[in-house]
């Protein structure tokens, strides 16, 4: 992680997780913005590898600077930080596009680890945060099995799903796979719209559930 963005509005906070931040990647170079604002206003004018959110902040909610940053950047991975584990902020951020989601509650070891399985390919995700969001699609897998009971995705669309799962950047796939990053990005557009997902994390769990990871 070369470029990293860190949204957070309270100070000791912000130097908290900054410590983490740069334990984890030393030689990252970290932008620090206190409100949504100043965050919109940098990811228009520069390019970022990891960006960690709060929610709740003094001008509007960090969920929008997730969804911007979908649109801008879909190859940056934003990750919430927040104190909410409740579903009216979890789901609306997952949905805007956040990679994942780690709960400020955690010891610095835990937070430490989970940012640690960025650069492996895992999406981050606080223990509870993982369960209510696999209880979630459990008990939406059978209103949606009666709608759709049989997604098929092609070869080529199940190896361009596993590795977006892993967390690789659409370029680095396209490497890969020998195509192109625009054919990559189309391949990803039929895969979201195929599995009804919008973000990382939801289409990490798909893989999961298709077996993908077992191949």
């Amino acid at each position: 992680m070369n470029n990293i963005l860190l949204l957070e509005d309270l100070p000791e906070i912000r130097a908290w997780l900054k410590s983490l931040v740069l334990q984890v990647f030393p030689t990252a170079r970290l932008t620090e913005c206190s409100r949504v604002q100043d965050a919109l206003l940098q990811v228009q004018s520069a390019r970022f590898d990891l960006c960690l959110i709060d929610l709740g902040l003094p001008d509007g909610s960090g969920t929008d600077v997730v969804a911007r940053l979908r649109d801008l950047q879909p190859d940056a991975q934003s990750v919430v930080v927040s104190i909410h584990d409740d579903d009216e902020h979890l789901f609306p951020a997952l949905q805007a596009g956040a990679y994942g989601y780690i709960l400020k509650e955690q010891s610095r070891e835990l937070i430490t680890e989970q940012l640690q399985r960025i650069s492996q390919g895992e999406p981050p995700l606080s223990p509870s945060i993982a369960r209510k969001v696999i209880r979630y699609f459990a008990e939406q897998a059978k209103p949606q099995a009666n709608l759709m009971p049989d997604v098929q995705l092609t070869e080529r669309e199940s190896e361009v799903l596993l590795r977006v799962a892993k967390g690789f950047t659409l370029p680095e796939i396209g490497v890969q796979l020998g195509l192109s990053r625009h054919t990559i990005a189309d391949y990803v557009k039929q895969i979201y719209r195929k599995l009804n997902v919008s973000s990382r994390a939801e289409a990490a769990l798909e893989a999961q559930r298709l077996g993908l990871f077992r191949r």
